[in-house]
């Protein structure tokens, strides 16, 4: 018989971990407000500061707003630079080291982002350009008394914001090829150019103009070049022919192409600026594979001298795409981040060529760095467990910096993610994750949701994310396939869905749900499925596919793909891949099953859509809502007004988590 004492003890044991396993709590719809965005790391020259971004969420004011904080290397300091509800964003240091610099659109009649730089010893920022339109880049000089800006036109038909109220808009004029785009609407002739500030005399040269876009400029270390982004032609809107140009840094230069290739370099979708060589011999840049194989195609590392020639493909014989540039002090090698399966790394790679050799690596994501003269090293880094934070490189591994989500994780109960690998349709080994319920009984199937990623160029990383840990927390497994069509496994792979969508993509995504039903862990008669623009286009092949799906979230889809044919932004992209409706229709007609054959559907579907949504049009997701109320089918469509393709009013977000769980809860009981 036991004392009371240890009785007591017994007790006392048992109410601590039931106290303990209370504190931790499981997620809900509206915890996305509190979890912080760190994003665009930025290393002081000497290597002992950081400035950064953090995005944060206010439910109340239905706003979200960027600031710009900052972290010493050594941990000792992590605080905030700027402060209020608008966006400061794109932190750069002078070399100097006395200035950051970063872009904000406060103060602004037109709402167009400026320059605006504050001295490091203290004191208010200033506003340092007027620009009629928007300031989308800029980067330092070398003497740091100069910034080379990358300008977008002001829209002609834009009135001063004293006149708005007086004046009537001018109807919109379109002659352009591609004349659509997301967020900025319909594309007009205003293109985005390079200036020149002289910060002291507080003077802005044109250093560049022309019926097509300058990106992504880079000085050469001595300050008498930039090098930087753009593709000419008599019509730029019909090729994404990128190429690397030259120009001195003064009014009235001659530009000078640098890369004369076919395939795409330094493509601005990669958000890869050309890098220069410590000696500033040579530049480094991202180099596109064939055009024909649009976003299929891998792209690689690839050098060339500052004085022309033949350029060379470092990577060549590594079929993964590489990204973000950036040399070794010593000019010997060259980092950059890896994607391979699943993973996003940093890497350093000989510049003369050879195998990439591991500096961040493991499973997770490496999305951004930074790294110093004196070799400090930085990361933008998540793991499945851990949202994007500022990790600094030491000998022993990553150490956090900014701690900015520790505060709200450490109260929350988190799904277990579980890396996957399984047998699809003929043999092919498709990968994966698993995001387990927090509470899951051991040896109990579940009900299960399989989510698909966009894209399809793209994959599901060893990152955290909260939508799928949201899912995880209401019991739900979540299967997280990367089909055929994802990134991360080389040409082939992507290109397996070429011309063919919803073909051997939805063969692995079954096979995704086959492999959790197979190992006990998912209800076969609990099934959802869900995504959002091409996971929302590969649910609807699904449920035209099968209906073992009890319910399905359709998330900015198209189903009739000749409808998006001059009505999305995707115009050369279409050609290249599926050819011309009119001169390919069996094409056209092949991959619109779902919506020509929606007599197949069974599911109850939501759909969902952003108003404003160029990228994949309102119109899409309404001619498959008719479809399926015409045929009886449950479904629903929701419209957020004045969104775009990705949702950013933070009540509209949390209204989308609210209703992806109202719905399967109804349908998947």
């Amino acid at each position: 018989m036991k004392s009371a004492a240890s009785a007591f003890l017994v007790l006392f044991l048992v109410l601590s971990f039931s106290l303990g396993a209370e504190a931790k709590r499981l997620l809900k719809p509206e915890d996305f407000a509190a979890l912080r965005n760190v994003d665009e790391p930025n290393l002081s020259p000497d290597g002992k500061s950081v400035a950064y971004v953090v995005g944060t969420v206010d439910l109340a004011k239905d706003k979200q707003a960027r600031n710009l904080w900052l972290a010493k290397f050594d941990g000792s300091e992590n605080r905030p630079l700027t402060f209020g509800n608008e966006s400061q964003t794109h932190p750069r240091w002078s070399p100097d080291g006395k200035w950051i610099a970063f872009l904000s659109s406060r103060d602004d009649e037109q709402d167009n982002d400026q320059v605006w730089i504050f001295s490091t010893d203290g004191g208010e920022a200033q506003k340092v350009t007027k620009e009629k339109g928007s300031v989308d880049d800029f980067a330092w000089a070398p003497d740091s008394k100069r910034l080379v800006l990358v300008v977008h036109d002001p829209d002609p038909r834009d009135p001063e914001a004293k006149e708005k109220e007086k004046k009537t808009v001018p109807p919109i004029v379109v002659e352009r090829y591609q004349f659509k785009e997301d967020i900025a609407g319909y594309l007009t002739k205003h293109w985005s150019h390079l200036k020149l500030l002289d910060l002291a005399a507080k003077k802005v040269e044109a250093l560049t103009s022309g019926a097509h876009d300058e990106l992504l400029p880079a000085w050469s270390p001595d300050g008498s070049q930039i090098a930087f982004v753009t593709k000419r032609g008599a019509d730029p809107d019909r090729t994404e022919n990128w190429d690397v140009y030259l120009i001195e840094p003064k009014a009235g230069a001659k530009e000078k192409q640098l890369t004369t290739s076919l395939e795409a370099d330094a493509h601005p979708d990669w958000q890869s600026a050309p890098a220069w060589s410590p000696d500033g011999k040579t530049i480094a840049y991202i180099h596109g594979g064939d055009p024909k194989k649009i976003e299929y195609a891998t792209h690689a590392l690839a050098t060339i001298s500052a004085s022309g020639g033949e350029a060379k493909i470092v990577t060549g014989s590594l079929d993964r795409n590489m990204v973000q540039p950036h040399w070794a002090a010593d000019g010997r090698s060259i980092f950059a981040v890896l994607e391979d399966d699943g993973a996003e790394t940093l890497v350093r790679v000989p510049a003369e060529g050879g195998a990439p050799e591991p500096v961040v690596a493991g499973r997770r994501k490496v999305t951004a760095y930074d790294v110093s003269a004196n070799g400090n090293l930085i990361t933008r880094t998540s793991t499945p467990d851990r949202p994007y934070e500022i990790f600094a490189g030491t000998g022993g591994g990553l150490r956090c910096l900014t701690k900015q989500n520790d505060a709200f994780l450490s109260d929350i109960q988190l799904g277990m993610v579980e890396e996957t690998k399984f047998q699809s349709t003929g043999g092919t080994e498709v990968h994966g994750f698993v995001v387990h319920p927090p509470n899951e009984k051991s040896g109990a199937r579940t009900k299960s949701l399989l989510r698909l990623h966009g894209g399809p160029q793209s994959q599901y990383g060893a990152e955290f994310d909260f939508e799928r840990q949201l899912f995880a927390a209401n019991g739900y497994l979540v299967v997280l396939p990367n089909p055929r069509g994802s990134t991360g496994r080389g040409t082939d792979y992507a290109m397996g869905i070429y011309a063919n969508w919803g073909s051997v993509d939805v063969e692995d995504d079954l096979a995704a749900v086959d492999d959790v039903v197979r190992r006990g862990l998912a209800d076969p008669e609990r099934l959802g499925v869900g995504g959002w623009s091409y996971g929302g286009m590969s649910t609807n092949y699904l449920i035209a596919s099968t209906a073992r799906f009890k319910a399905a979230t359709s998330g900015a889809s198209i189903s009739d793909i000749i409808a998006g044919y001059g009505t999305d932004e995707y115009i050369r992209d279409y050609e290249a891949e599926l050819g011309s409706p009119w001169s390919h229709p069996e094409v056209w007609a092949r991959i619109s099953y779902p919506f020509l054959h929606a007599d197949r559907i069974k599911t109850p579907t939501l759909f969902l859509c952003g108003a404003s949504d160029f990228n994949v049009p309102l119109q899409d997701s309404e001619q498959m809502y008719q479809a399926l109320r015409t045929l009886g089918v449950p479904t629903q469509l929701v419209i957020y007004p004045d969104q775009f393709h990705g949702l950013r009013k933070p009540s509209y977000l949390l209204d989308r988590y609210q209703r992806y769980l109202g719905w399967y809860a109804k349908y998947i009981r």
